[in-house]
């Protein structure tokens, strides 16, 4: 179970990644274009933060049962999986989910699409990092191999 658990949370990444990639730059499109914030633009964000939270629910039962966890913080991997990516994509989670809750509050078009712009872009960017992050302190991974 372990082992399928980790290959959905490796691969859904990539979902989570495109679909936040598409949100960001559709919402500096609508921000930047003053364009109207329509049905379709709401649904890419409510698909964007459901497949964030799907990742995030993978990533907190992988928590609990990963070998990885066990580490010491001492051991580099350890603290990594401990620590870092667990805090930094809790991080990305809250910006996500408070980037979506925040653009529905807001009546402006333009607003909505820079909420989602500047929580959203943040996320992505921390995401990012944190991969880098793994690739940097695990030797053998890689940014876009599914481990």
């Amino acid at each position: 179970m372990y082992s399928i658990l980790k290959s959905a949370h490796s691969g859904w990444r990539y979902i989570v990644l495109i679909l936040l990639l598409v949100a960001v730059i559709n919402a500096l499109s609508g921000w930047f274009g003053k364009k109207t914030y329509t049905e379709g633009n709401r649904k890419l964000n409510v698909f964007t933060l459901i497949s964030a939270h799907i990742q995030f629910l993978l990533g907190l039962v992988l928590f609990f049962l990963s070998p990885l966890t066990k580490l010491p913080m001492s051991d580099t991997i350890g603290r990594y999986f401990k620590a870092e990516h667990t805090s930094m994509m809790l991080i990305a989670i809250i910006l996500i989910t408070v980037g979506n809750a925040k653009s529905k509050k807001v009546a402006d078009a333009v607003a909505k699409h820079r909420t989602i712009a500047i929580f959203f872009g943040l996320a992505l960017v921390i995401i990012i990092v944190s991969i880098l992050m793994m690739t940097k302190s695990i030797p053998g991974r890689t940014f876009f191999g599914v481990s």
